[in-house]
This record gives C-alpha cells, structure tokens and sequence, in this order.
C-alpha cells in the first residue's frame, strides 16, 4: 500500500532512498521546518498526509493526538543520522503496511 509520508525536519532527507514504494516529501521540502508539531500535524492532514515519521520521542506527551487522522511513526535511536536509521527502514515498511490512522507508533 503506498502511502502518503511527510518526514520531520529532524530526520535526514535521505531516508527516503530506503523506504521505496512510497511518496515522501520532508517538512523541509515544504517549507514547514520552522513550524511546531502541533501545527506540523494539522498542516500535514490538511495536505493528506497519511504518516508522519519523526524522532521526536516525546511529541505523545507534548501534542494531543486524539482526533488525528494522521499515523505517526517515531523513530529511536542513539544518534538521529542516516547510519543509525537504516537499519531500521525495514521496520518502517512493514509498519506502513499495517498502521492505522490516528495511531502513533514508535520504532528502535
């Protein structure tokens, strides 16, 4: 199932090249990297983004996320570079597969 994927600002652009069978575009891309999660997120459903990646661990406790429309993936890992998230593309694609909206989940 393709799906419709904004990547946050804190991610490298680059992952991309790892997550194949997608549209991704970065919050960079569209201008967003200055704006706050809360309004990233309601920019991003507005524009129909199905998922939202991040390393943003604690937006859970800093948004509201009830109501979203929006899947949010967050990715952990010790250092938030392209090396460290590779490994864990695998992971992401198989989560895109089955992801609900309005659900966040997060990925080590």
């Amino acid at each position: 199932m393709k799906r419709k994927i904004l990547l946050d600002h804190c991610l490298d652009w680059r992952l991309e090249r790892y997550l194949p069978g997608h549209d991704l575009v970065t919050a960079f891309d569209k201008g967003w990297d200055r704006v706050k999660n809360g309004a990233l997120l309601s920019l991003a459903e507005g524009e129909s983004f199905e998922v939202f990646i991040t390393a943003d661990q604690n937006l859970r406790y800093q948004q509201n996320l009830s109501g979203r429309s929006i899947c949010i993936i967050v990715l952990v890992t010790q250092r938030n570079v392209l090396a460290s998230l590779i490994p864990i593309a695998p992971k992401v694609l198989t989560a895109l597969e089955t992801i609900q909206p309005g659900t966040l989940i997060e990925i080590s």
